[in-house]
């Protein structure tokens, strides 16, 4: 069994303050990006698991979040058999685009599957929530509204089909560094002063930021000369995503795209890629999960899921 696991930006994010727990609440947009890794199941003898990966820089082992997802499963699965996953990376780790968080969301869904374990969508998400954040949203897709640590979800619909450009620094950032480095000028102290909400009211991407940029760029000025460069190309938005490295540049013309893609090749690695639609990320899951190409329960838990989304329009939202 094959199965994609896309990854993510981060549309604007705004940080409210520290949890006693030691996170920070936050609030932020999840955009799925056609750009993902690719995750191989296949059967070994016994009950063990035997993980590999394509990244020499990652550890492949029991500290791996992937291993720690199949751990999760197999504690609810009645027999499950020996596996042997294989990732194909070209999701650079440290990025701020979920590539850990989403391989492990797949592997939730896959092995929930393969040792059919039985378990629906949302207690999926509640086994992702111990291992990250990020996890749940991957169990969503789509655009989604994320609050508190980022992990209770809002889903939204979709945003127009844009382009977007990913700048690829061959460096990674530690998310704990920036946030341990916030200044009380980076926290939203009131949703009067949300730039997410004013989105929401009125579909302007030019509100929207990453409040942790101002942190980022003091240590990595570098990142915002990419940011510079997606905005003299025409991007409608440029931000760092999530706590970086990457910055992308959102497009809603296709050959601006084109030509900064072209452009930013010069200055490091980069990617081009489409947002994805919450439909479309599901189908091409769902054709990697089950060997019909369909999954049922995937399927009715998405005709759940759309019934239950928000009506608005993010440009009609009210209030």
């Amino acid at each position: 069994m094959k199965i994609k696991s896309f990854a993510k930006i981060n549309l604007g994010l705004e940080v409210l303050g520290k949890r006693p727990d030691g996170y920070h609440d936050i609030r932020t947009l999840f955009q799925w990006v056609s750009f993902w890794d690719t995750l191989e199941f296949s059967p070994r003898p016994g009950e063990g698991m035997e993980l590999e990966g394509s990244d020499p820089s990652i550890p492949w082992d029991e500290s791996n979040l992937v291993w720690a997802a199949a751990e999760r499963i197999r504690e609810r699965a009645s027999a499950p058999d020996g596996i042997r996953v294989f990732v194909t990376k070209n999701i650079p780790a440290g990025r701020g685009m979920g590539g850990g968080s989403g391989n492990a969301a797949a592997t939730l869904l896959a092995l929930n599957e393969l040792w059919r374990a039985g378990l629906a969508r949302p207690e999926l998400a509640g086994l992702g929530e111990g291992l990250g954040a990020d996890v749940p949203y991957f169990l969503e897709g789509g655009l989604c509204l994320g609050e508190e640590r980022g992990d209770r979800l809002i889903p939204l619909p979709d945003l127009p089909p844009h382009k977007v450009v990913i700048a690829l620094p061959a460096f990674p950032i530690s998310t704990a560094s920036i946030y341990r480095g916030l200044g009380p000028a980076s926290l939203t102290s009131e949703v009067k002063d949300s730039k997410i909400d004013r989105f929401l009211r009125t579909g302007e991407f030019g509100f929207l930021e990453n409040k942790l940029e101002d942190t980022i760029f003091r240590v990595y000025p570098q990142l915002k000369e990419f940011k510079s460069l997606f905005r003299s190309h025409g991007a409608e938005l440029s931000l760092v995503t999530g706590s970086g490295s990457a910055v992308f540049g959102l497009f809603a013309d296709p050959e601006k795209a084109r030509r900064s893609f072209g452009e930013m090749q010069r200055c490091t690695a980069a990617v081009i890629a489409e947002t994805l639609t919450r439909a479309q990320g599901w189908e091409e899951i769902e054709a990697g999960v089950s060997p019909s190409g369909k999954a049922a329960d995937f399927g009715s838990a998405i005709r759940g899921f759309e019934s239950s989304r928000p009506s608005f329009l993010p440009e009609e939202k009210k209030g």
